[in-house]
Parts: C-alpha cells; structure tokens; sequence
C-alpha cells in the first residue's frame, strides 16, 4: 500500500494489520486484501458517505435554494457511491458492515467485537474472509498472487514452441 494524498496509513487498521506478521512469517493481509480495503474507504470517502456531524450553512433558508442532497453531487462522487454499493452486493450484508466499520469508520477490532458482542479475535477472521471476497470483486485477487509468483511471464498458448532463425 503506497501512500496517496488525502490518506494518512498510520490510521488506518488495514495497514497495521497489513503490516502484522503470522506464525509462518506471512503477512496476515495479502496484499490484494489490504488493497481491496483501501479502495473501499477511498470510494466511501470520494461519494461523501462519511455522516455529517456539524451544522452546513450552504443549505440555510436565506441562500434562496433547498438544501444540498444527493443532486447536488458530481459524476465521480455518484461514480463512488454505486461502486460502493456495487461492493456491498457482492460481499452481502453480514461481512459488510465490519468492512464498514473497520476500513470506512476507522475502528479497531476490539471496538467492533465490543460493540456486537462478538468473541475475542471473531472480528479478525470475518474481516479477513469479508476481505477475500472484497478483493475478488474488485479483481485484486489474481493480479496480486499472478504478480508475486516470481514466474516469467509470456504471451503464447501453453503448448507454443519458439522459432529460431525464421
């Protein structure tokens, strides 16, 4: 996970996780999982999803116009927002609200097993689970693992043979 403008890693439970290693030495997020997180919460914020907290004056009565909503978005935030949504289908509602909670929200697992009463560590593996299908969606899965293999790449068919001289 490169650092991008308007995203501080340090905050993030995805990166410290990512960054965690397992008895086997592995990272416990792939990569494809820590990428398919970040493109959650990079969605999430482009469609301005975060829940507004202050009061907005852009909307008062005296502006001569009805309060900012959903209209008042651009294309890439509309853009944002069915891709979210579009997540949300394929990784099902059980896995996507921790996704919610943990990439979005910024909480940690502990608070998330707190607040729905799950057991100690339950929080790790859904998220790691809700992940896997996250990356798929997004098609992280294949390119992540095909690009780490260390194998030479070609483009012929399986069964090619090269030409020599000719």
């Amino acid at each position: 996970m490169s650092g991008r403008p308007g995203f501080d890693e340090a905050e993030s439970p995805l990166a410290r996780l990512a960054s965690r290693k397992g008895k086997g030495g592995e990272p416990f997020l792939a990569e494809a999982e820590a990428m398919a997180g970040e493109r959650l919460r990079a969605d999430f914020t482009r469609g301005s999803l975060m829940p507004s907290v202050t009061q907005r004056w852009d909307g008062s009565p005296r502006a001569g116009r009805q309060a900012a909503g959903a209209g008042d978005l651009g294309d890439s935030a509309l853009d944002a927002r069915a891709r979210v949504n579009a997540a949300a289908e394929a990784v099902g509602p059980e896995l996507f609200g921790l996704l919610l909670d943990v990439c979005c929200f910024l909480k940690g697992l502990e608070a998330v097993e707190r607040e729905r009463q799950w057991p100690a560590r339950s929080a790790k593996v859904a998220l790691k689970a809700g992940l896997g299908i996250l990356s798929r969606h997004y098609g992280f899965a294949g390119r992540a693992a095909a690009a780490g293999d260390g194998r030479i790449r070609r483009w012929a068919a399986p069964d090619a043979k090269p030409r020599v001289g000719g």
